[in-house]
């Protein structure tokens, strides 16, 4: 698949199938891996028009996320935006195989149209040792400015940085030299649904029917295997929980429909944050600047004459 290198992120420009996806995920699941990816499959743009960020589509606790960027930047100026994740890296996280792990994080920043991530001839070295080798991906190659970044390890990566420059009014159709607003939509740890609708082994399970939990086998490759008795059609109802979960039923007690089987794993969670940059012209402040300047050497140069000319008189009204 080839793959362009910029400022120290990868950026993939060609879609990606979310069999190869689902496939790379499932293959190793000793390592968390949140889903923002799966944004770019079944979202024409990752933020709805009620103004949601669709990573809360999976991950249902919310966090606080949040985004730094310059007030003010120049037309085509490789700015730096830095999303941050913030959350205790001492945590653990339930991972597939109901193993204790770290947390990952992602990212999906979206800066104005006709942005894009900086090539590295235009990123300075500060900015760069930032960025790091950081695995990115268009949202889809005619939305270059949507930005899938992660997962990645959390404990490194609390703070993500991306050099997206602002669009150009000289090459860009439509850029004006105006506020523009960028959201961001970011989360740490696995999610509590998979992006096929199914539950993962990182939420709550619940009772499906009222009844009496009559028999509670522990299975050999963890999680459970519970049977409800009682119930109000009088059959059976045999559940299954995952590795990882703990049951906080008892056998032999009675349960309600929706009744919690389990406690929450969970300990990561989705956030969004938004903030403007203002595009600006350079000759907008240089033209203030130059001014200001022109002011003070026109109230300065009249104070050296002032003195000369008083000089001047005292001389006259002294003469030796």
């Amino acid at each position: 698949m080839p793959s362009e290198a910029y400022a120290g992120v990868r950026l993939v420009t060609r879609p990606i199938s979310i069999l190869v996806i689902m496939g790379t995920i499932m293959a190793q699941p000793f390592t968390p891996k949140p889903h923002p990816i799966s944004a770019q499959q079944g979202y024409e743009n990752p933020r709805e028009a009620t103004g949601r960020i669709v990573c809360a589509n999976c991950h249902s606790a919310k966090k606080p996320v949040d985004i730094e960027v310059p007030q003010s930047v120049p037309p085509d100026t490789a700015s730096e935006a830095v999303v941050k994740i913030p959350y205790d890296t001492r945590m653990k996280q339930v991972l597939a195989n109901g193993k204790k792990g770290a947390l990952n994080a992602g990212a999906v920043p979206t800066p104005p149209e006709g942005s894009k991530l900086a090539p590295p001839e235009r990123v300075t070295p500060e900015i760069r040792e930032r960025v790091g080798n950081l695995f990115s991906q268009t949202h889809r190659p005619d939305k270059k400015n949507i930005l899938v970044i992660g997962p990645v390890p959390g404990a490194k990566h609390s703070e993500i940085a991306s050099p997206t420059p602002p669009p150009d009014p000289a090459t860009e159709e439509g850029a004006h030299l105006l506020k523009y607003p960028i959201y961001v939509g970011g989360n740490r740890g696995r999610g509590q649904i998979h992006p096929d609708g199914s539950k993962s082994n990182n939420t709550i399970y619940n009772a499906s029917v009222a009844g009496r939990a009559s028999q509670i086998l522990r299975k050999d490759k963890g999680g459970y295997e519970t049977t409800t008795d009682d119930t109000p059609d009088g059959r059976a109802v045999v559940e299954t929980v995952p590795p990882g979960l703990e049951l906080i039923v008892p056998e032999g007690e009675s349960i309600k429909v929706d009744q919690p089987s389990t406690s929450n794993p969970n300990v990561g969670g989705s956030g969004q944050g938004d903030s403007e940059i203002a595009l600006q012209d350079p000759l907008r402040v240089q033209g203030p600047l130059l001014f200001s300047a022109s002011v003070t050497l026109a109230q300065t140069f009249p104070v050296p004459k002032k003195k000369q000319s008083e000089k001047v008189q005292l001389a006259e009204m002294n003469p030796q």
